[in-house]
């Protein structure tokens, strides 16, 4: 299954990467169902020449994490007439596909781009399987079902055929996500235009017939849902039909990315046989630690809700998680370099091309690029100090060399520039490569 992480910037990004995502999902300038994240804007104003989704699919692309873009907000009709021009810069760079709510742009992009697959986003309210069956018959590749539907429900849209992306941690709404009007109605900010209020996350009084109060004195905070949490789930929803399994929080900080990221992907990555209860726990309590709303709940996979998935309750102030688990997620997944750790060999005979060998540390690919003959030296032989700052200098690459190999004879000459194009050259041709890989496992790079 798919681990998929949500990024609001590229500092997100880089630390779901980091933290073992297989995918992440993240908005561009507009058109967002998180209007509010760092990588979104209002307005039509020019891009800046990168955007931080930009960034994050160069960067995720050459760590084989692919990323989906989402454009998952109702459209007004004059809109559309721009939004070919606003995606094409992301469909050149390789998005691997888009999320989207409105059946009317949906259409659109399946004429216009129709290389790149199109998920049907939650805010859709997809609840069964002949609303699947139908947006796949209409192009869509994948649905992201309500998060109110049980593992039942979840099996029989999967037996449609159609791809199923489930959430399994985050933010639960009171109301079947893209049919709450609730925020725009009382604040004039709508939920299905990006710019949610909350208004769920609000104190209410709640009155019988008689105008009397229901429920315990504290007891005001009737639509707050608690968070969702299925990490003790994974194995039924793989036996659902699940095959991407999704992290809510795009407005969240780095920090709750990797650690919610990282915990979920070390428990897809045990074997049932290695469960340990009491590993299992301590990985909750860290869940705890990262963010806590006032418990969490499992959602609806039994098919059945309740006031225990409320929070009822006002919740405690906000307190500083535990400093040891923030070390901890820290150290393993942001204060990282997150480069990939190449072997790096320059081989220099006189009377032969010089060439330059870049592979990929753990396996994967490699690539050997050759240059102008090695001539013998005048009177400045090039040293090798001069070959290794102008072959290995990576800079603000994504490689980081852990080996490093000279082959050079003596009183040679090389031109400096040639060399560094030498490098430039290896590096471009090792990162197509990886792009390559990718694609060949199923993405569109």
């Amino acid at each position: 299954m798919e681990l998929l992480a949500p990024a609001g910037s590229f500092e997100a990004a880089k630390a779901a990467v980091n933290a073992g995502a297989d995918a992440i999902y993240m908005g561009g300038p507009l058109f967002s169902a998180r209007a509010y994240a760092k990588s979104s804007a209002d307005g039509m104003e020019k891009e800046e020449a990168e955007t931080p989704l930009m960034k994050a699919l160069s960067y995720c692309h050459l760590h084989r994490v692919k990323v989906y873009m989402t454009v998952n907000t109702l459209m007004k009709e004059k809109e559309l007439s721009g939004i070919e021009e606003y995606l094409r810069p992301y469909v050149e760079q390789g998005i691997d596909a888009f999320i989207v709510q409105d059946p009317g742009l949906m259409a659109h992009l399946k004429k216009v781009f129709p290389e790149v697959p199109l998920h049907v986003s939650t805010q859709a309210a997809v609840t069964g399987p002949r609303y699947a069956r139908r947006l796949k018959e209409l192009g869509a590749v994948r649905v992201v079902p309500a998060r109110e539907l049980s593992l039942k429900e979840l099996r029989a849209i999967a037996d449609t055929g159609i791809e199923v992306e489930a959430f399994i941690h985050g933010a639960l709404c009171y109301s079947y996500s893209g049919q709450c009007l609730m925020s725009s109605m009382i604040g004039g900010r709508s939920g299905n235009r990006g710019r949610c209020a909350g208004p769920c996350r609000l104190p209410y009084e709640v009155l019988d017939e008689n105008r009397r109060p229901i429920g315990g004195e504290d007891e005001n905070y009737v639509l707050s849902m608690k968070d969702l949490n299925t990490l003790g789930r994974l194995s039924e929803l793989e036996e659902a039909g699940v095959c991407s399994l999704k992290i809510e929080g795009r407005m969240k900080s780095p920090l709750y990315v990797a650690g919610v990221t990282g915990i979920y992907r070390k428990w897809l990555d045990k074997a049932p046989a290695d469960r340990d209860e009491a590993e299992f726990a301590e990985d909750m309590r860290r869940l705890g630690e990262i963010f806590d709303r006032g418990g969490t709940t499992d959602g609806y996979l039994d098919g059945k809700n309740g006031r225990d998935m409320v929070q009822l309750t006002e919740k405690e102030e906000l307190r500083v998680p535990d400093a040891k688990v923030v070390e901890e997620i820290t150290e393993k997944y942001l204060d990282i370099s997150g480069k990939i750790p190449v072997r790096v060999k320059a081989v220099l005979r006189k009377g032969t091309p010089a060439s330059l060998t870049i592979s990929e540390a753990g396996g994967g690919e490699s690539v050997t690029v050759r240059g102008q003959e090695v001539q013998q030296a005048g009177s400045r032989p090039v040293t090798e100090d001069v070959i290794r700052e102008k072959l290995f200098g990576f800079g603000t690459t994504e490689l980081e060399p852990v080996e490093e190999t000279i082959e050079a004879e003596e009183d040679i000459f090389v031109p400096s520039g040639e060399l560094k194009a030498l490098r430039r050259q290896a590096v471009e041709e090792l990162y197509e490569a990886i792009r390559k890989s990718l694609r060949g496992n199923g993405g569109t790079v």
